[in-house]
């Protein structure tokens, strides 16, 4: 009754997150190379295909999310992707490093006098960790095409009603 909703809402705050901060990263994808390098977590070799690659993985599963196909997959992925953000977050507060997370854009160094807000980022992502598990856990939500295509157990709206 009420689950599916509340994975709908899940999907689609999950999804428009990683839709926004994909879309913001895309028109400038130097500044997420800079962002990835910023955490020291991966060698240059590494860091610039991630930097690259980055804002079209998170446009592609926020897309997913947000119509819900693949609803499992995306989900998994999605919150990957967010635990290992906690992750890299972590490591640059634990090792003393001042860098903007380059979450929505941006990244690499603070200015003279900008602090950090590892705390909150870490909080909000970890919340979106928690709506990819609800995601992961009872997918695929009202209005998503795993429903209405027979994918991935998930059921139609109307079967939903039913429960």
């Amino acid at each position: 009754m009420t689950i599916p909703w509340v994975t709908t809402v899940a999907r689609l705050v999950l999804g428009g997150v990683l839709i926004a901060a994909g879309g913001l990263k895309i028109g400038n994808p130097a500044d997420s190379v800079v962002a990835v390098k910023a955490y020291q977590l991966l060698p240059e070799s590494v860091a610039v295909p991630v930097g690259y690659a980055l804002p079209i993985l998170e446009i592609v599963v926020g897309l997913l999310l947000v119509v819900g196909l693949l609803t499992r997959v995306a989900g998994v992925i999605a919150g990957v992707l967010m635990f290992a953000f906690v992750f890299g977050i972590a490591w640059a507060w634990a090792n003393g490093l001042r860098i903007d997370c380059g979450c929505f854009g941006g990244g690499g160094q603070l200015a003279a006098g900008q602090e950090p807000a590892y705390l909150l980022d870490i909080v909000r992502d970890f919340g979106l960790v928690l709506l990819a598990a609800w995601a992961v856990r009872f997918p695929p939500g009202r209005f998503a095409l795993d429903g209405a295509l027979g994918l991935e157990g998930g059921r139609r709206d109307d079967e939903e009603d039913e429960r």
